[in-house]
């Protein structure tokens, strides 16, 4: 029995790294549901391993992304501030959000914003490659461009980031939210730098996977120190992850930017969806 559960636990792990490779969301979107309703999994325990499972993810696929050129990390590195700012906002809000019962809430209230802004992915899913915006002057100083080579499209594509200061509102949030809610940010820092700095997906999700694993090694800290990390659990889903994510990286570059759109959409609405179970009672 316990055999059967480690190794459905290892698989699951696989699809969990594979889609959070690909998506830019990491492991832990999909891995905490599965632990939590398919394998039993107490939420505590399932949110420090899924956390573990998106540094695991961001080692693998990020480092791959950053080599291949997808991942800016000059980009990434600007953001990223506003990121950790959000995070330590919302480890301090969140004492105030338990004392006024406020949990619930906000959980339903974030899941019905996260549905809703899978609106813009549909207006954009025929979109390749984003309409040209002239660069604003913070963003064109701060050297926001690059190039790579678009294998799904068989062409080099350069772009370039505007909005800056849109891009550092949207990373807060993302911050802000993670540390709050115990979700992983990389649904918002996904849309910041897809539709608020209008760069192509595959670097925004690229990008997204290279930044993830300094936010979620922020928060499973906490998570350690309480005694909330199962070993058992971790040593099945890291190897599981890794592999997963190291699968995906091979493949986001090959496949073309709507497809990408259609399966970040779709895992969007799921974590929308848990988010609003969770906040009535019926998820965790």
């Amino acid at each position: 029995m316990l055999l059967t559960l480690l190794v459905l636990l290892f698989i699951a792990s696989i699809i969990a790294g594979l889609l959070g490779s690909l998506t830019g969301l990491g492991g832990g979107v999909v891995l905490t549901p599965i632990l939590v309703l398919f394998l039993g999994v107490p939420i505590p325990y399932a949110v420090g391993a899924s956390l573990i499972s998106t540094i695991a993810t961001s080692a693998s696929s990020g480092s791959r992304y950053l080599k291949s050129g997808l991942a800016n990390m000059r980009i990434a590195i600007a953001l990223e501030l506003a990121t950790t700012s959000g995070a330590i906002t919302g480890s301090f809000l969140e004492y105030v959000v338990e004392k006024e019962h406020l949990f619930n809430l906000l959980d339903i209230i974030f899941g019905i914003v996260l549905i809703f802004s899978v609106i813009p992915n549909f207006m954009r899913m025929k979109s390749e490659v984003p309409v040209y915006v002239n660069p604003d002057g913070i963003s064109s100083k701060l050297k926001f461009n690059g190039k790579y080579f678009d294998e799904a499209l068989k062409k080099e594509i350069e772009y370039h980031g505007v909005r800056y200061p849109f891009g550092l509102l949207g990373m807060y949030i993302a911050g802000l939210v993670s540390g709050l809610l115990g979700i992983g940010s990389g649904a918002l820092k996904v849309l910041a730098m897809d539709l608020g700095m209008n760069l192509p997906f595959k670097i925004s999700t690229a990008t997204s996977s290279f930044m993830i694993g300094v936010t979620a090694a922020t928060s499973s800290g906490v998570y350690w120190a309480l005694g909330i990390v199962n070993p058992i659990i971790v040593g099945v889903t890291i190897p599981g992850v890794f592999l997963g994510s190291n699968l995906g990286s091979r493949y986001l570059n090959k496949l073309m930017s709507r497809r990408l759109r259609q399966l970040f959409t779709l895992v969007l609405v799921i974590l929308g969806i848990q988010l609003i179970l969770r906040g009535f009672g019926i998820f965790g």
